[in-house]
């Protein structure tokens, strides 16, 4: 038996349509963020830190590299004795031949005898895309406390943007009593968070059954938990405090990087009480050459800077070349600003290469501007 005997199931297949250019060749989950991480970082992490040690990971789309890098278990201390970190993928089986996920709670259900192997009493069901720090050892205390059948993270959201999520009514004890999906009038700002907690026998019933019915779209939200309230089962509401962000729209990754440059920021990544732990690339330590200025930059390990950056993160192995001016950006693994480009609130993905002299955003928008291979190239700049 393990210490809380729960298992914990990483949905990390979604496509992340809304990043665009960053999502054609690799999945969400996989996607770089905070100058070293992938985004799949902190979910593995904080199952790491809340001494979860059985971590089933969900791929479908993309999932090549993102099956390499989740497979890496000691990455993130999950390589114990009777625990890791096991990649999911969708399989062809006896009683009904090659299949893909269907939906959240079909992932799910495609991995009962997973969850079987591992004598599961609780299953902690996170999403692979979310950036944030949370003990789910305390969220499950809190479900045992209340004897509950499954526990919902929410997050108090302004009153204004509650219809963007799905909404959590509840009772004066935080017990859910009705679930709402983007609702255009809104009854309360609790917003699913995405993160469940189940005891593992009803809902080994439910997805049986769920599995069973034509008309279920197979998902959490829509399906799983109106039957939990339906049959007038114990649902709870768990709030979190604390930073959290979806990083689902380039606009939403770019702030939740310039996030990191703020002395006040909700989101420290150098807690030593709660690491998030990421692959230790080998690479050559930063550079910043005697013509460089930096100002209220976050540059890692392997970065080049011989021009100027301001307010911005610069990923590990990005180059910015001599004469360059950099504000208010992202810059992305591997990528290269050449000489004398300006950069204004600008995403540069992985790899990319800026020519000489181009200049791209404007320092009076609002709009993130994407920077990638095909934006260049439409530029009519052959990419090398």
């Amino acid at each position: 038996m393990k210490k809380n005997n729960m298992v914990a199931m990483i949905l990390a297949g979604g496509r992340g349509s809304r990043l665009f250019d960053l999502t054609k060749k690799v999945a969400k989950p996989a996607v770089h963020y905070g100058g070293k991480y992938r985004i799949i970082d902190f979910p593995l992490s904080n199952c790491a830190n809340s001494n979860i040690d059985t971590v089933g990971v969900l791929v479908q789309y993309e999932s090549i590299l993102l099956s390499s890098y989740s497979a890496r278990a000691a990455t993130w201390g999950l390589d114990s004795n009777g625990g890791g970190v096991y990649v999911l993928s969708p399989r062809e089986k006896d009683e009904a031949g090659l299949d893909v996920y269907r939906g959240t709670a079909d992932a799910i259900t495609q991995n009962i005898d997973f969850l079987d192997q591992y004598d599961a009493e609780y299953v902690l069901v996170l999403s692979g895309d979310h950036i944030y720090k949370m003990n789910y050892e305390k969220m499950l205390e809190e479900h045992i406390k209340n004897n509950a059948e499954a526990t919902i993270a929410v997050l108090e959201v302004p009153m204004s943007e509650a219809s963007r999520f799905g909404i959590m009514n509840t009772d004066s004890e935080d017990r859910i009593v009705e679930f709402e999906e983007k609702p255009k009038n809104p009854k309360s700002n609790l917003a699913s968070m995405g993160i469940y907690i189940f005891s593992y026998k009803t809902l080994r019933k439910f997805l049986k059954e769920d599995a069973k019915n034509p008309n279920s779209s197979h998902d959490f939200g829509k399906d799983l938990i109106p039957t939990y309230l339906n049959n007038g089962l114990k649902l709870m509401a768990y709030r979190f405090k604390g930073y959290w962000k979806d990083v689902g729209t380039i606009s939403s990754l770019w702030e939740a990087n310039m996030d990191l440059l703020d002395p006040n920021g909700e989101l420290d990544l150098f807690d030593p009480s709660w690491k998030i732990y990421t692959e230790d690339v080998l690479t050559y330590p930063q550079i910043i050459s005697e013509d460089a200025k930096v100002d209220n930059s976050l540059i890692t390990q392997g970065a080049c800077i011989e021009g100027e950056v301001v307010n911005s993160v610069i990923f590990t192995n990005a180059k910015v070349r001599k004469g360059a001016y950099v504000k208010d950006s992202v810059v992305m693994t591997g990528a290269v600003i050449g000489k004398d480009a300006k950069l204004y609130k600008c995403l540069v993905a992985d790899d990319v290469r800026v020519p000489e002299g181009m200049v791209l955003g404007d320092p009076d928008s609002d709009e993130v501007l994407l920077v990638s291979r095909a934006y260049i190239a439409k530029a009519g700049v052959k990419h090398e």
